[in-house]
């Protein structure tokens, strides 16, 4: 398991790997590891979200993990029939959003931030102890990211956009 805290602590992603390695049990795959690093509390931008919250009851939360420029994204209104939207405003740009789940607002702000390179990119980990595994990545690390075995994102597609181009 030292390579994948060794990535981790390389890519500052670990917030004590004292507590990290005395968490993962001996052979466990390191994709299922990161997930349960990140419900421990030990990924720096790391967000663990319960089935129960609501995309508009998370949009603080994980504007603030992005940070930058998404730290001033404001909810100008939520509406919830037929679908949960959210009408945003962002600087100039004002959008409405219908966000069925964390997913999709995940989707949304990694879309309308995809341009600004201090807003971390929000990966979505996988499901892990009835919760979904969020972790904000600054996006100078993302393309490492990408390409570690350990770290495989729902989302690994979409985030693949976010890579700077060099």
């Amino acid at each position: 398991m030292a390579s994948l805290l060794d990535a981790l602590d390389r890519e500052r992603l670990l917030k004590d790997s004292a507590a990290a390695s005395g968490l993962l049990p001996k052979g466990e795959p390191p994709h299922v590891s990161l997930l349960r690093l990140c419900e421990a509390g030990l990924l720096v931008g790391g967000l663990t979200v319960g089935y129960g919250v609501r995309p508009d009851e998370l949009v603080g939360p994980l504007t603030a993990a992005m940070g930058g420029a998404a730290r001033k994204l404001k909810v100008v209104d939520v509406r919830e029939r037929p679908a949960l939207e959210l009408h945003v405003a962002a600087g100039d740009v004002t959008e409405r959003w219908e966000v069925e789940d964390v997913s999709a607002l995940v989707h949304n702000l990694n879309d309308l931030y995809r341009d600004a390179a201090d807003v971390r990119a929000v990966a979505v980990l996988g499901e892990w102890e009835d919760s979904l595994q969020l972790l904000c990545v600054e996006r100078r690390a993302l393309g490492r990211l990408l390409r570690q075995p350990f770290f495989a994102p729902v989302n690994a597609r979409g985030l693949q956009d976010l890579v700077p181009s060099r």
